[in-house]
């Protein structure tokens, strides 16, 4: 009975084991030429002893393949004659399904000839979608942080402003772990992190929560940086503090601490400084609600195509600091970030604060093109602005059990404004006979508040491939803003005195939204390779915006409501959104396609005249996608979507705004919603052994009922704006990035091609306008280093704009412009070293602006290190040697080119000390 006991037992054990087998399969392929191989020896090996486990050989297309192999720690081994022998450690599982795809072999010739070694071989990889850069690799100067070594990654740019551009597109986030520090703010992971702590820089299109969990693409992306921390950096402590008193009150204080323990991070900071430097970029102007821009222009300082104008908030200013006028900054944060429970719980939270007080003024000089006429208007401003940012955000993330995961987002914030502004202005004909003459003063003060939430409930059904995922979010913004407005305008005809118009006005803001949506979306695998996603959502959208404006009654008080310049609008958005997507995900190439629509309607309230009306729409979001791998190191992809954009309430709102009194804006209730086709390309491939990259992107972009503006300017020089919808706008921007690496000379190549344009309608007089904007850039940049000794590098770009506007063909301000931006670090014995930086522009003069403009920004700073580990650093740094920084820019949109000369940060010396003390690892 015992034996029979022990058989069914043994019997039991060998079914279940032989239930539980996994598989291995691959390619094998050479690594220069990519033609497969044949008849490569590929050998299964226990990882314990090296014993053989099994072995076969690849068939005529290069292919192998290993069935039933019980779980267990093995080596794959592959041997091919005449080439280096390849191996790698496998863990299979009871269930493991490894497909290597194409396996590289090299000829050992090959390895000889270019001194391959293993960190040069893994510099670039690309896994999937992800491109991988192995931060050693990369030469950078000790002490260093992580945004010098992004400079030196190939197909990635960071200006001067901190803002990273990879592959031709702008990065949105800058990840630690694959988790987010400080919130939406990059600078501060970039700046202070140091570059020898980070393993690997991943660049990749961060999808939505939902298609991370589904492995289904959805369409959403978001272009990410992933620093993935050296093991033995992620236990310890790392601390920087810089202390720095300058010249002209110049300061800089600086504190950033930092505690690793595993999965557990605590960080913080805190900033006191006249410099620049603040804590909180990028983001920050759409986290409180603020609008954005309806009107097109080219920004040459940025080389960004933006939409301008319409609306706005009283005040004008968006609370952040961008390089115009005098900063003083006090800024703090705190970041905690855990997993626990075997990472079945995690947390992560950030809090910020800025307090920011900036001073300055400047002065600009424009050309407005008219139909059978032009004219110029010359202004100056003063302003004296000041802004306190407060902002908490948090995540929460429990995964319930194998098949489901509850995540949970918020973010409360609030910000208090005060902005004071002194301007005036005068307008000349072309004949430069004055038109009119004025000046304008404003003081305003608003408060904004933001509470926002998220909770995403999401389940692995039964079936491989089926889930069911419920989004909820909410989001509540307000803001009251008041303050008084004063300007007095002079108008001349002839030259000669006609009449003033004078402005005295007390004026309110208060604007209100909520947000609330729910989504349900389901996918449902039709095979291993297709599933079908399907989606149903309902989106409420109530906006408000009273805006008031009082004259003063006899008394002096402001009781009398100017009804010409008042509005009290509501403005209510509801959407049904349904839709269906098919994906493929095969070996080579995976796709998309689907879509969804929406039915949509409008319910709009003017309080104040008593008029409600309503609207309705269907929306499409068409979308289309294919991405094909021609090898491990090479892909293209080709991406279309269609997106529905609905108009702002202060687009719609149907208010006279006299902020600007010889810029009259007008809502439009009118206004459609507007559709924009987007249609994308990249193309990546990066050579191992030749050290050569390619990465290429392109982007064309029309729409539909874009909203633009009709502008009637008056003989006076006076302009009445309104927003409508008008079809033929357009876009096209590429970038090609190249990389190369000559081994002989010890040089880094980096050439790059860039091309803007956009075709952009309006309305001048009544005449339909089509104005067209290029811009062409050529940029090489060098650079060589030797270890502990210098590191060189040089930038050369040349770039050339053009505009033409259809009202005035011969009025064409074309102009050169070209950047040399050097940079030399050198390291001397006893621990000195010396760091130099310029940008040298010259600027050609052009049709309009007579002169050439031509700047050499030089920054240069001495140092000496200390103490038996070098981490105490003393510098003497001066900004700006040549002191020409002159806050200058020129800028171009629907009917007009100007430049700007704004009060900047120019040349001041300073003395800092940074210490630098860290304990991580096995560190003692």
């Amino acid at each position: 009975m015992k034996k029979l006991a022990v058989l069914i037992v043994c019997l039991i054990v060998t079914a279940v084991g032989y239930g539980q087998q996994a598989s291995v399969k691959g390619c094998v392929s050479d690594s220069f030429e990519h033609k497969t191989l044949a008849k490569s020896v590929v050998a299964l090996l226990q990882a314990k002893d090296s014993i053989l486990y099994r072995f076969t050989r690849t068939d005529a297309a290069g292919k192998f393949a290993f069935d039933k192999v019980p779980p267990g720690d093995y080596l794959l081994m592959i041997t091919v004659p005449g080439y280096a022998d390849y191996a790698e450690k496998l863990v299979l599982a009871d269930t493991s399904q490894v497909n290597y795809g194409n396996l590289f072999m090299t000829l050992k010739a090959r390895l000889l000839e270019d001194v391959v070694v293993r960190q040069t071989v893994a510099a670039i990889k690309m896994k999937g979608d992800t491109t991988e850069y192995k931060a050693d690799s990369f030469h950078v100067m000790k002490d260093a942080n992580v945004e010098d070594l992004l400079k030196k990654l190939p197909g990635i740019q960071v200006n001067s402003k901190g803002q990273i551009t990879a592959h031709g597109q702008t990065v949105k986030k800058v990840l630690v772990d694959g988790e987010e520090f400080f919130g939406d703010d990059p600078t501060l992971v970039t700046q202070n992190l140091r570059a020898d702590m980070v393993d690997k820089v991943q660049v990749f299109d961060k999808t939505s929560e939902q298609s991370a969990f589904t492995g289904v693409d959805d369409g959403q992306k978001d272009k990410t940086i992933n620093l993935k921390l050296k093991a033995d950096k992620k236990k310890g402590y790392f601390s920087k503090l810089t202390a720095g008193q300058g010249t002209d009150s110049f300061h800089d204080y600086q504190a950033m601490l930092n505690f690793f323990k595993n999965k557990e991070k605590i960080s913080g900071y805190g900033i006191k400084s006249t410099t620049g430097k603040t804590g909180l970029n990028w983001d920050e102007r759409g986290n409180f609600g603020q609008s954005e821009a309806d009107n097109f222009s080219y920004d040459e300082s940025t080389g960004d195509y933006s939409y301008e104008g319409g609306g706005g908030n009283l005040g004008g200013w968006d609370g952040q600091y961008d390089g115009q006028g005098l900063p003083a900054a006090v800024a703090a944060g705190l970041h905690y970030n855990n997993k626990w429970d075997d990472d079945k719980k995690s947390v992560n939270a950030n809090y910020q604060m800025l307090g920011l007080d900036v001073k300055g003024s400047r002065s600009t000089q424009a050309q407005y093109l008219l139909p059978d006429s032009l004219y110029y208007q010359n202004s100056g401003t003063t302003f004296n602005n000041s802004v306190t940012h407060h902002r908490a955000d948090g995540k929460y993330e429990l995964k319930i059990d194998s098949s489901s995961t509850f995540k949970i987002f918020g973010t409360i914030g609030n910000d208090h404004k005060v902005t004071a502004d002194a301007s005036y202005t005068n307008s000349l004909d072309r004949d430069s006979v004055l038109v009119n003459q004025g000046t304008t003063t404003s003081n305003y003060t608003g408060d904004n508040r933001l509470l926002n939430g998220t909770a995403i409930w999401m389940k692995k059904l039964p079936k491989k491939g089926r889930t069911l995922t419920v989004n909820l979010s909410g989001r509540y913004t307000d803001g009251d803003t008041k303050g008084f407005l004063n300007a007095r305008t002079v108008f001349y005809k002839e030259g000669v005195y006609s009449y003033e118009q004078r402005t005295d006005q007390f004026k309110t803001q208060n604007n209100r939204n909520v947000q609330l949506n729910a989504r349900v979306t389901y996918t449902e695998p039709l095979s291993t390779r297709s599933t079908l996603l399907f989606n149903y959502g309902a989106v409420l959208n109530n906006s408000s915006s009273e805006r008031l404006s009082y004259n003063a009654a006899t008394d002096g008080k402001y009781t009398q409501l100017d009804s010409t310049f008042s509005s009290n609008y509501v403005y209510d958005i509801f959407t049904h959104q349904g839709g269906a997507t098919y994906s493929y995900s095969g070996k080579k190439i995976k796709a998309r396609v689907g879509g969804n629509v929406g039915i949509t309607s409008f319910n709009q309230e003017d309080r104040m005249y008593h008029i409600n009306r309503t609207r309705h729409f269907i929306n499409w979001f068409p979308q289309a996608s294919v991405n094909y791998a021609f090898s491990q190191q090479r892909r293209l992809g080709i991406e279309y979507s269609g997106n529905t954009r609905q108009p702002s309430i202060e687009a719609l709102q149907p208010l006279r705004q006299n902020e600007n009194p010889l810029y009259i804006t007008i809502g439009n209730p009118d206004l459609k919603p507007t559709f924009s086709n987007r249609f994308t390309i990249r193309y990546n491939d990066y050579k191992v052994l030749a050290e050569r990259g390619i990465w290429a992107y392109a982007s064309y972009n029309i729409s539909n009922n874009a909203i633009s503006n009709l502008s009637i300017i008056d003989s006076a020089g006076k302009t009445t704006s309104q927003q409508v919808n008008v079809n033929g706008n357009q876009s096209f921007y590429t970038n090609i990035n190249y990389d190369k690496k000559l081994k002989k000379l010890n040089l880094n190549l980096r050439p790059e091609l860039g091309f803007n344009y956009s075709r952009n309608v309006n309305y001048v007089n009544g005449l339909l306008n089509v104005n067209k904007i290029a811009n062409y850039n050529l940029g090489l940049g060098v650079s060589r280093y030797k270890e502990k000794k210098y590191e060189i590098g040089i930038n050369l770009e040349a770039s050339y704009s053009t505009t033409t506007s259809s009202i005035q063909r011969a009025v064409q301000p074309n102009y050169w412009t070209f950047y040399i931006r050097p940079e030399l670090s050198f390291d001397f014995p006893w621990n000195i070293e010396l760091r130099n930086n310029g940008d040298f522009t010259m600027r050609q003069k052009n049709s309009v602006f007579t002169t050439n403009n031509n700047i050499f920004l030089w920054n240069a700073s001495l140092g000496k290190k200390f103490l038996k580990n070098k981490s105490l650093l003393v510098k003497l740094s001066v900004n700006d040697i040549l002191n020409q920084n002159l806050g200058f820019y020129r800028s171009g949109g629907s009917n007009y080119i100007m430049q700007n000369e704004n009060t900047t940060i120019r040349r001041y010396g300073m003395m800092s000390v940074v210490w630098n003390f860290n304990k991580m690892g096995g560190q003692k």
